[in-house]
């Protein structure tokens, strides 16, 4: 998979602010509109997260390509919007308000190092995290390290708190860390 031109995230970033519209006014979600490029027909990973003047109002997505990239958008904008736990339901009002990130994702793959060897293998700015052991699973996108300047180990104990576990749980050898790369599509900022 190829990543998208700057054309495509933006029409991404459109069919998403749609999707949440539609969805907002008539509680229906929209079907993907005809036209769109070949590349949203690829199974991929995506997350759509929603900032209200620069502070976080609402992030989900599919960290596996397990939908074609159009239906992926359209899901995780609305439950952006509507369905993530964290935040009450945007309403229609604040909509206005808020601006829109896209990003597409790589296929995670699983790092065969030894526990104590993974920071090395994290490249902060470039990788994302998925961290899992048991039932317990967290993922930071990786514009998340950046933003909070973050060192590898740093990235590896708030993806363990994400998932619930304990900070260290990156050191156990049960516990199954796995990177991936986001190519990331941003509205402009609202004032």
């Amino acid at each position: 998979m190829s990543d998208l031109a700057e054309e495509e995230g933006k029409k991404g970033l459109q069919l998403a602010r749609e999707a949440i519209e539609q969805y907002l006014s008539d509680s229906m979600k929209m079907k993907p509109k005809k036209g769109l490029p070949v590349s949203f027909e690829e199974e991929r990973g995506v997350f759509v997260t929603l900032n209200k003047y620069g502070t976080l109002r609402g992030c989900i997505g599919y960290p596996y390509p397990v939908f074609k990239l159009k239906e992926a958008i359209i899901d995780a904008a609305i439950s952006a919007a509507v369905n993530d736990p964290r935040f009450p339901a945007v309403t229609e009002e604040e909509l206005t308000d808020i601006t829109i990130e896209l990003t597409v994702l790589t296929v995670p793959q699983v790092l065969k190092e030894q526990p104590k060897e993974l920071p090395e293998h994290i490249e902060i700015g470039k990788h994302g995290l998925i961290v899992k052991k048991g039932l317990y699973q967290g993922l930071l996108l990786p514009q998340v390290a950046t933003e909070h300047n973050w060192s590898s180990e740093e990235f590896l104990c708030e993806s363990c708190w994400k998932a619930g576990l304990p900070q260290d749980a990156w050191l156990d050898e049960d516990t199954e860390v796995s990177i991936f790369e986001g190519q990331i599509f941003k509205e402009e900022e609202k004032r």
